[in-house]
Parts: C-alpha cells; sequence; structure tokens
C-alpha cells in the first residue's frame, strides 16, 4: 500500500493535468506539515470534481496497495524430529533368555525413545536371523510407528534351533540396510541393533560380507551398534570391527540378556485402569480392521504388568505430544478415539464399518453410548496419568540403585543409554 508520502507525489501529478487541481494543491504544499494531519486552510473548500478525484486516487491507492503487497507468509508447522531403530535379533535356541527379555522391554525402549527433547516420533523394525537349514534364515518386520504391531510381532518370536555356529549374520546386517524402508532425510536418527551372541558365516559365498554392508550404512547415515550375549571368543572381534565400521558402539552383556523386571507398588491399580480402557473400546472399520483391533487390544491386556505399564506410559506421553506413533488401545480402528479428538462425525460414519452392538441401535442410542465411553476413557485417563507419575518415579529410583550396584547393564538398559547418546548427534537430548 502507498505510504503517506508516495500518495502525495502521486497526488502532485494531477498538478499539471487538471486546472482545478491547481490553485487547491498549491494551498496543500503551502500548508500542509508532514509530521502532523493537520495544515489544510480554512478558506479551502474542495469541487466535487475535486472530491471525486481525489477518492478515485484513493481507490487505485488501495488497490495497488493490497495488489503488490507482500504477502504473509504462511506458517509452516515445524516438523517433529523422528527416530527410527530396527533390532536384528539372533533368535537361535541359546538366545531364549535374550528374546523373552526383549519381549518384557519394548515398551520401556520405546518409553526411552519418546522421552527425548523435543519429543520425537519413532519408528521400529525387526529382523530374526537363524542359519541356514534351519526353519527361517530370516524374517523381517518393516519400519511401523505402531509399536503394538511391533509387540505382536515380537512375542511371535521363540528361540529354536541353531546349536552349531556360526549363524546368518551377513544376511541379516544386509536385510536391516536395505530391506528396511528407512527415511532418505539425514535429519532423521536410523541406527541397527545387532544382537546376538555367535559370528557370521564368512563362507557363504553369495553374501554381501558385514565390511561392504557397514559401507552401505554409513553410506545411508545409519548407525550399527552391536550387542554381544555372552561371552563366545570369536564373536568379540567381528562384533567390535562392526561397530567401529559403521559409527556405532559395542557392548557385551550376560547370556540371559541380563534384563531386570521393575515392580512397583502401582502396579497392580495401573494393569486395572488399562483394563477400564480396554473395555471403552469401540472397534470401527472393516471386519479385518475390527479383528485387527480387538487382536492388539486382547494382546496389550495380556501384557506382563511392568510391560503394559510401560505400555501405559508410552502411549500417554504419545498422546500428550501429539507423536505419530500415538494409538489409542487399538491404534486408527478405535470410534471412541476418532471423536474424542474430533477426526470423525455422525455424519460421516460408514454404518458398514460398526461393530454390531452399534448397528442393533438407534442413532440416539449410539449417540449416547459414544458419550459414555469417551466420558469414561477420560476419567481413568486421569487416574492413570496420576499412577504413571509415581511410577516414573519408583522406577527412576530403583535404576539409579541397581546402576550404584553394577546391575544396571541389561539389554534394555543398554540400548536406551546409546540411543541417547546417538540422539544427540541430531540435537536430541
Amino acid at each position: 500500500m502507498f505510504s503517506p508520502g508516495e500518495f502525495l507525489t502521486t497526488l502532485l501529478r494531477f498538478h499539471d493535468n487538471c486546472p482545478e487541481f491547481c490553485a487547491s494543491m498549491d494551498c496543500i504544499k503551502k500548508n500542509t506539515n508532514p509530521s502532523t494531519t493537520r495544515g489544510f486552510p480554512k478558506q479551502f473548500k474542495p469541487s466535487r470534481i475535486m472530491k471525486t478525484t481525489v477518492l478515485a486516487i484513493l481507490s487505485i491507492s488501495l488497490l495497488l496497495g493490497n495488489a503488490f503487497a507482500k504477502p504473509d507468509k504462511p506458517k509452516t508447522k515445524k516438523k517433529k524430529p523422528r527416530i527410527e531403530v530396527c533390532f536384528v535379533l539372533d533368535t537361535t535356541g541359546s538366545m531364549g533368555g535374550l528374546i523373552e527379555g526383549a519381549k518384557q522391554k519394548i515398551w520401556s525402549i520405546a518409553n526411552e525413545m519418546i522421552s527425548s527433547q523435543p519429543t520425537p516420533d519413532i519408528k521400529l523394525g525387526l529382523i530374526g536371523y537363524r542359519d541356514r537349514g534351519d526353519q527361517y534364515v530370516t524374517q523381517v518386520f518393516d519400519m511401523t510407528d505402531d509399536v503394538d504391531e511391533v509387540y505382536g510381532k515380537l512375542m511371535k518370536f521363540q528361540a529354536q534351533g541353531g546349536g552349531d555356529t556360526p549363524e546368518s549374520v551377513n544376511q541379516a546386517l544386509h536385510e536391516s540396510v536395505e530391506k528396511m524402508s528407512w527415511s532418505k532425510s539425514r535429519k532423521v536418527l536410523k541406527i541397527v541393533f545387532l544382537v546376538g551372541d555367535a559370528p557370521p558365516h564368512m563362507d557363504y559365498q553369495d553374501d554381501v560380507k558385514y565390511p561392504a554392508v557397514c559401507e552401505m550404512a554409513v553410506k545411508h547415515d545409519l548407525i550399527i551398534n552391536t550387542v554381544q550375549c555372552g561371552t563366545m571368543g570369536s564373536t568379540t572381534p567381528i562384533w567390535k570391527k562392526i561397530a567401529k565400521l559403521a559409527e556405532g558402539e559395542f557392548v557385551a552383556i550376560q547370556q540371559s540378556g541380563g534384563v531386570v523386571a521393575i515392580t512397583t507398588p502401582y502396579d497392580e491399580a495401573i494393569t486395572k485402569c488399562n483394563g477400564k480402557l480396554g473395555s471403552t473400546v469401540c472397534a470401527y472399520g472393516s471386519i479385518s480392521d475390527q479383528k485387527s483391533a480387538l487382536r492388539k487390544n486382547s494382546l496389550a491386556l495380556s501384557a506382563p504388568s511392568e510391560a503394559a505399564a510401560d505400555r501405559a506410559a508410552f502411549q500417554s506421553k504419545s498422546k500428550l505430544s501429539g507423536a505419530a506413533s500415538y494409538k489409542v488401545i487399538t491404534g486408527d480402528q478405535d470410534l471412541v478415539a476418532l471423536f474424542e479428538e474430533n477426526k470423525l462425525k455422525w455424519a460421516d460414519v460408514d454404518e458398514k464399518k460398526l461393530p454390531e452392538n452399534l448397528k442393533k441401535m438407534s442413532q440416539k442410542e449410539r449417540e449416547s453410548y459414544l458419550k459414555k465411553q469417551i466420558a469414561e476413557r477420560r476419567s481413568v485417563q486421569t487416574e492413570l496419568d496420576d499412577l504413571l507419575k509415581k511410577r516414573q518415579a519408583f522406577v527412576t529410583a530403583e535404576k539409579k540403585r541397581l546402576a550404584e550396584t553394577g546391575k544396571g547393564d541389561g539389554f534394555d538398559a543398554k540400548v536406551s543409554e546409546m540411543i541417547h547418546q546417538q540422539a544427540a548427534r541430531k540435537g536430541l537430548r
């Protein structure tokens, strides 16, 4: 838009072309004080033609000012940081203790990840590996932000087979780099944890060997950390070399994984709250979606008390931070969550996607039912959040005590420690 000075200049240009303007403009130039709005003499009486002309110029000024004014820059939503982690786990018979410990601690690890600041979105992937001639060589589960799904996949891992060494480490490591849907952004923290007790086969001619895989990882901005279970001498130097080549860290833990379960006075009450939250679930979607939602809910409710409490803490933090990994009990197929978060309205509800109990209700009954479920969930969530705060304080104190006595060096503790250290490379703390 024109400034006052620019507007006055524009008016003056009409001086030579509009005779009626001449006398009036001379008067303006002589009497106008640039620093004040006063200055027009009392005897100054503009004619109708002059008024019309001035109004026309004012209109043009406004139009041109709006047309050429710089538009406000649109506010761009700041992207949340992200952490992507793939666990490459030896699932042969000797790894039974570690696998069971990982099942207990996956939620605890996810909890530690999302506790970074700024709060990140997280994605997890899994690869289980054995050796050629076993039931399978590798089982690959791609990156997802649905930690319930990861937990479900992990629960299916059973430590079997093996009985000899080495194992198909090279293939599993190569697939962790090439088959996972890693982000291409170098701002994302991307980590592979290789966890096992036996060295790789170096005699498989069609394998991509670990030195080449580590080189590929560095090019993709992937860190490979190695966690050795047990004390097999032939494994240690290779695990250390892999970590060094891929800019990661090496740690050794007990063969069992060294996982320590921390029981708190609040676990029983948290378990009850989880049960109440589960009862508020209203599965929504296709038949397969509803089955998936109910399966996740059932799996979560059957988890051991420590894992269930860690899951509840993870969900609570995810919800508060708006993290993409937030799934209310059953993920995106929960009608209660969709309405509570204003992601769905009754006008947009697909009748075919409703659960059977709601299909039998009138519209008024459905609305009443959903309101009650939402109110119940909010009430339980408030109680649960208070319990989780008390539990977290207890767990933090217990972890400190365990560390002081030399018992805080299990699988979950080491993984969480490495993630926090390496997160600093991407500006997380």
